[in-house]
C-alpha cells in the first residue's frame, strides 16, 4: 500500500529561515557574554535577559512575554538567583507574589547585552544599508502584527462555531 505524498514547500519555509535567524542571535549573544568575562551566562537565561524590565517583572508575566511556562521560567529564574544575576522580592502590590529584578551582577551582565545589541543593530545598519535594513525591522514587525490577526480571527472563528453546538 503506497502511503500519500505530504505536500513540501518548493524553498525553504519562512518559520526555518526566522527559527534559524533566532537561534544565530540567541547563540551569539552568549558567545558575546561570555567573551565579555560572564562565563555563567546560558542560552536558557535569553529568556529572562529579553522578558525582564527594569523595575522588576514577575515571573508568570515574564514567562507569558517568553512563550514558556511558568515553571520553565522559575527553573532558569530560580539559576540566576543562585548565579547571583537576579532578586526576588515581595511584590508591594501582591504580598503573595514575588518580583523579580537584577541584581548589582546581573545588571552589569545585562547593559553589557544591551550595549552588544546596540553595537550589532549598527553593524546590521551597516551590513545590509539603513534602508534595507529598516525594511527588515519593518517587515519581521508586520509579520507579527498579521499573525496575531489571524489567530484571533481564527479565535473568533472557533468561539463562534463552539457557541452554536448545542
Amino acid at each position: 500500500m503506497s502511503r500519500p505524498q505530504m505536500p513540501r514547500p518548493d524553498r525553504k519555509p519562512l518559520i526555518a529561515l526566522v527559527d534559524r535567524a533566532n537561534r544565530a542571535l540567541q547563540t551569539d549573544m552568549v558567545r558575546r557574554a561570555h567573551a565579555d568575562g560572564h562565563a555563567e551566562v546560558k542560552m536558557a537565561h535569553n529568556s529572562v535577559f529579553g522578558t525582564l524590565h527594569s523595575g522588576g517583572a514577575r515571573a508568570a508575566d515574564m514567562a507569558v512575554r517568553a512563550g514558556i511556562t511558568r515553571q520553565s521560567m522559575g527553573e532558569v529564574i530560580r539559576d540566576m538567583v543562585a548565579l547571583d544575576m537576579l532578586e526576588m522580592k515581595a511584590d508591594p502590590n501582591d504580598g503573595r507574589a514575588k518580583v523579580v529584578d537584577y541584581s548589582e551582577h546581573g545588571r552589569s551582565v545585562a547593559g553589557d547585552g544591551f550595549r552588544h545589541l546596540i553595537e550589532l543593530e549598527r553593524r546590521f545598519e551597516e551590513e545590509f544599508g539603513e534602508q534595507e535594513y529598516e525594511v527588515v525591522r519593518d517587515v519581521l514587525a508586520r509579520l507579527v502584527d498579521v499573525l496575531d490577526r489571524f489567530a484571533a480571527e481564527e479565535d473568533q472563528v472557533s468561539s463562534s462555531a463552539g457557541g452554536s453546538v448545542g
